[in-house]
């Protein structure tokens, strides 16, 4: 099991360049834990790019079904008072943002706050290197401190 944030799930539901990698690590371990809201960061993203012009409304529907589907297979951290606890730290240790912090502290919950060796999946460099600071092994490796 690996904890999935929103940024390396968007790449299953839809074409970018980082959709094959993704679509790797999904295949080599399929049991997803995310947190209770990343649907909802998805389905920004998504229509953050139909806003820009990258996707037609109607991909991002289907996007955000596929994302769905995903989820509803997925483990869901929903312990909202103990990842609203950790988030409150994170945010005065990390320069992360707090949806951002959110996502981390709902990986400390699923670990319950021993991550050594657990894998988180990001593709926002500044949230995978918080997570490498909080001790979880980060696929792919955040640029170097």
């Amino acid at each position: 099991m690996r904890f999935w944030d929103s940024s390396a799930l968007v790449p299953l539901v839809m074409d970018e360049p980082t959709s094959e990698l993704a679509t790797g690590w999904l295949r080599e371990d399929d049991a997803l834990i995310v947190w209770a809201f990343t649907e909802v960061e998805i389905v920004s993203a998504l229509e953050r790019r139909v806003r820009e012009g990258a996707l037609e409304p109607g991909q991002a529907l289907a996007a955000g079904d596929l994302a769905e589907e995903l989820i509803a297979a997925a483990y869901v951290v929903t312990a909202s008072e103990a990842v609203k606890a950790h988030a409150k730290r994170l945010l005065r240790t990390h320069p992360l943002r707090a949806a951002d912090s959110l996502q981390l502290a709902a990986a400390l919950v699923w670990t319950e706050g021993a991550p050594a060796g657990a894998v988180v999946h990001t593709l926002d460099a500044r949230l995978g290197l918080a997570a490498r600071r909080e001790g979880f092994r980060v696929v792919p490796s955040p640029a170097a401190e």
